[in-house]
């Protein structure tokens, strides 16, 4: 039995990667064409498709909306009962279908036509209704499904996939689409925020642990428990004077069995690490990597204390993947 799993996933794997690899054949005029009239529309791009293949055009949109693409999916069986008039009249139509001959498509693509749109077909057959009637085929072509009986949508719905991310990644790339561009598109998602997050947003989360050179151990334990960042800044005369970590305290235990006497300024660590507050998060995770630290000190222009960042807060908020 366990043979027969890993031959199974092992033939899986390898017959997409084929049908992937053959793709590269269908990147013709029509995609030129394609790409050109999308990128020059004043509309909205409308992907339609049934069954499986409305599922990838559900992600097809998605990766397009989110990369400066406005897509809106129409699923093909709502279309005929209502949903055509999603479709404008600058809006470019992408039907998505591997035979291009289900009852739903067929029906589909006349209507299409007769508004006047531009009506693509990202197809397996170019011989079908669908690519007919098209005025642009995406070829997706494959020679056979994954599935042993050849029936479960697999290689053909994972070559349309393929297709949809080739346009995409496309149409961004021409325009100039960039990280600040993205963010925009992302805010509220983990990937967005390794864009806009700085280390000021961080620390002012946070408290602000602080003590001075002479406050006593007892004050530096209860600072750094209280505040939960595992360190504290120590601050003279508002100034940085130093840092101490919870490494500063068990050091501490481990070279003096009277800690009476000892104040902030015995145990501190002098010229900490530091970050400037309009830093992005994501470029300060090299400094705690490099230096093995796991507390940084934000700091603002005039180098004035606004802070502390433990590495774990740019866990929490996924900007260190």
């Amino acid at each position: 039995m366990r043979d027969k799993i890993i031959k199974i996933a092992k033939e899986t794997i390898l017959n997409e990667q084929a049908a992937i690899g053959n793709l590269v054949e269908f990147i013709d005029e029509d995609f030129i064409q394609v790409v050109d009239k999308i990128y020059n529309s004043p509309g909205r791009l409308i992907i339609t498709g049934i069954g499986k293949s409305a599922i990838i055009g559900q992600k097809i949109v998605a990766t397009l909306n989110s990369t400066g693409t406005p897509s809106i999916f129409m699923h093909a069986a709502d279309a005929v009962h209502g949903d055509l008039g999603i479709i404008q009249q600058d809006d470019i139509v992408i039907a998505i279908s591997k035979s291009g001959n289900t009852p739903e498509i067929k029906v589909l693509v006349p209507l299409i036509k007769n508004y006047g749109n531009t009506l693509i077909a990202m197809v397996g057959n170019a011989d079908s209704a669908l690519a007919e009637g098209a005025d642009y085929v995406l070829n997706t072509y494959i020679e056979k499904e994954a599935c042993p009986n050849n029936l479960a949508p697999t290689t053909s719905t994972t070559a349309q996939l393929v297709m949809g991310d080739a346009l995409a990644v496309t149409l961004l790339s021409i325009k100039n689409f960039t990280s600040g561009d993205f963010s925009k598109y992302h805010p509220g998602g983990a990937l967005g925020k390794q864009l806009y997050v700085t280390m000021g947003n961080l620390a002012e989360i946070n408290e602000k642990p602080m003590v001075t050179p002479d406050s006593s151990i007892k004050e530096v334990i209860l600072e750094m428990s209280n505040k939960r960042l595992g360190a504290t800044a120590v601050l003279e005369d508002g100034a940085i004077a130093g840092i101490i970590t919870d490494g500063d305290i068990r050091r501490m235990l481990d070279k003096h069995d009277n800690i009476t006497n000892l104040k902030a300024k015995n145990i501190m660590s002098e010229n900490p690490a530091t970050a400037a507050s309009h830093l992005l998060a994501k470029n300060c995770i090299k400094q705690f990597t490099d230096n093995k630290i796991t507390q940084l000190i934000v700091v603002d222009n005039a180098y004035n204390y606004m802070g502390m960042v433990h590495f774990h807060d740019l866990n929490r908020e996924g900007i260190v993947v």
